[in-house]
């Protein structure tokens, strides 16, 4: 059997286990039963510990050094084979990027770093609940010491700086001076932007709050109503309920979920249409190349700007909010003449600028601060130049510079967010860099799509979506974050597109 082929069965059978890994995971957010923990537990770890084999088998670099022979001699004869050709190279690349990151680590140290993880995840939650850094910092000073390790490791296996072999994980090929030079941008212009942004609203008579209650049917029916509107396949995927929203599920098997809350309907309509915007790209993936790495989304950057291009970008633009209104009105039965309702009242609404201490909570001027506080300490602990002890005076002092607020208990400062306490480092610049990446494409898409404002006011996503699918979903893993950008919008990342569209959203510098 020719390598590649062999690798192509290899891979696609890796690709159905972590498939399978991916739909219990949504049951155990949604459905499971508190009883079946320990069971899914097991079965989880055993899928995982056959995809670990899979990619880990000693005879994968010979295989992808025979791959990328047969590769070199193939003779194309047209141009269908020659892209063909292409994508199989980018293929055996992919496996050769996700074997290094799998074989970069000794099978202890996977070990280690997975029960520091789980141990670490439990003290917090009951940490956080008590605000008591105290309690969890032995915990957290032992998940940083793996995480060291593993950086160091992975750092050495990649040709990396440690830091950026752990975000290469997250964001491959992105390195920290891509992030410096974008977020030292932000740093110089979000406060201006934030307290001009500030002072306008001031100046402004204040938004009308719809009243509730919402009941939760109600506000399900306009989620799926949202959702057929940006195009998502009912017949490939559902929405259910979960504590937090995320995504899940396979391309072909979509899950994603929301939370409601009877008070405030705009949280969950907003929450639904970015993980649509999440699934959307995974429902878009390169179908010939369904079950391999190369058929893969793109890294979280990329997938970070498909669920805030349609949350941000398209969902809260004044265009969309026509459709947004009508569809508000007619799921809570209000009069067609309620000023709550009214879409530009809601747009002011979707639109205000609230600097506050909780990451997800915080509006889309105030966010990347949040992220550049976390990428600059997660960065200094890795590198050993901030202790655990330390943490929460450093967090106090980066939210005064960065966010303009301090918050008075750890609760609401270093012990919000999971991602520390599970080992997940590197991970924070994505949130932002897909700010970006969200506001270039969208700016593109502006460009190709004349009558794109004009579609959103109808509530239809059909151009943008198809946009979207030709120059960033049937990509797949074809081209590098930065390469599948460039090639669409015909520039590199940078934050001129974002800053661009808070000045005209905020500062009424231009069309919303």
């Amino acid at each position: 059997m020719p390598a590649m082929t062999e690798l192509e069965a290899r891979f696609r059978r890796l690709s159905h286990i972590e498939g399978a890994e991916g739909v219990l995971s949504w049951d155990w957010a949604v459905n499971m039963p508190k009883g079946g923990a320990t069971v899914r537990a097991a079965q989880m770890a055993t899928l995982a510990e056959i995809g670990h084999d899979i990619l880990t088998a000693p005879d994968l670099p010979a295989l992808f050094d025979d791959a990328a022979a047969e590769l070199a001699a193939a003779a194309p004869a047209d141009q269908a084979a020659a892209d063909r050709l292409g994508w199989q190279q980018a293929n055996l690349a992919e496996m050769r990027r996700r074997h290094a990151h799998a074989t970069a680590l000794p099978a202890d140290l996977v070990r280690r770093r997975a029960e520091a993880a789980s141990t670490s995840e439990m003290i917090w939650r009951e940490a956080r609940a008590a605000d008591d850094f105290a309690r969890f910092a032995p915990a957290l000073a032992q998940v940083l010491k793996l995480e060291r390790e593993a950086a160091a490791a992975k750092g050495a296996a990649l040709g990396l700086p440690p830091y950026e072999a752990l975000l290469d994980a997250y964001d491959p090929g992105r390195r920290t001076a891509d992030i410096d030079r974008i977020f030292a941008r932000l740093e110089a212009e979000l406060p201006v932007i934030r307290d001009a942004a500030l002072a306008a609203q001031a100046a402004r008579p204040q938004p009308v709050r719809p009243q509730g209650p919402f009941p939760v049917a109600a506000q399900r029916a306009l989620g799926i109503r949202l959702m057929t509107m940006a195009g998502f396949p009912f017949d490939h995927g559902r929405l259910d309920v979960s504590h937090h929203p995320f995504s899940g599920g396979v391309p072909d098997d979509l899950r994603i979920t929301t939370r409601y809350d009877e008070a405030d309907f705009a949280e969950s309509a907003m929450a639904v249409l970015h993980e649509t915007g999440h699934a959307l790209y995974e429902h878009g993936l390169p179908r010939d190349w369904r079950d391999q790495p190369v058929g893969l989304a793109r890294g979280m950057t990329i997938h970070e700007s498909q669920s805030l291009l349609t949350e941000m970008q398209a969902s809260r633009s004044r265009p969309f909010m026509t459709a947004f209104a009508a569809a508000a009105r007619e799921a809570f039965g209000a009069a067609a003449d309620d000023p709550a309702y009214d879409a530009d009242n809601l747009h002011a609404l979707m639109v205000r600028v609230r600097p506050g201490f909780i990451r997800v909570n915080a509006d889309e001027v105030t966010y990347p601060g949040h992220v550049m506080l976390r990428y600059g300490l997660e960065r200094a602990m890795i590198a050993g130049d901030l202790a655990v002890d330390d943490l929460p005076g450093a967090w106090r002092e980066g939210m005064a510079r960065l966010v303009g607020v301090v918050p008075d208990t750890d609760r609401d400062g270093c012990l919000q967010d999971i991602h520390w306490p599970s080992g997940a480092f590197g991970y924070f610049p994505t949130y932002s860099l897909g700010a970006m990446a969200a506001a270039q494409l969208f700016q593109a898409a502006r460009r190709a799509l004349p009558a794109l404002d004009d579609d959103l006011a109808r509530g239809d996503f059909s151009g943008l979506l198809g946009w979207l699918r030709t120059h960033v979903h049937g990509q797949g893993c074809r081209w590098s974050a930065d390469e599948l950008i460039e090639r669409a919008t015909g520039a590199p990342l940078s934050a001129d597109a974002f800053l661009g569209h808070l000045r005209r959203r905020y500062l009424g510098e231009g069309p919303a």
